[in-house]
């Protein structure tokens, strides 16, 4: 199996831990799951294909739709709730 792969195996076994976790011990490994994502999706584009990478890609935005929202509410000047 190529590394990118592997890591990206990796990824999504580190990321439904997370999501396992209380929401108060979410926030640092999601947020470096959240930085180390598009690293491993072009890493997984070369060296595998587009293809995989698009399905990546997809299956990221699925899994970090909730913190990607806020980001985007926060990009755009509103002020998003946080649950707590």
């Amino acid at each position: 199996m190529a590394p990118a792969l592997l890591t990206g195996c990796v990824w999504v076994i580190a990321a439904t831990i997370t999501a396992c976790l209380p929401m108060k011990h979410q926030y640092i490994p999601g947020i470096a799951l959240l930085i180390a994502a598009p690293l491993l999706l072009i890493w997984i584009g070369f060296s595998i294909g587009p293809l995989w990478a698009v399905a990546g890609l997809a299956a990221f935005l699925s899994m970090f739709r909730n913190p990607l929202k806020y980001f985007w509410a926060r990009l755009r000047g509103r002020k998003p709730e946080v649950p707590e």
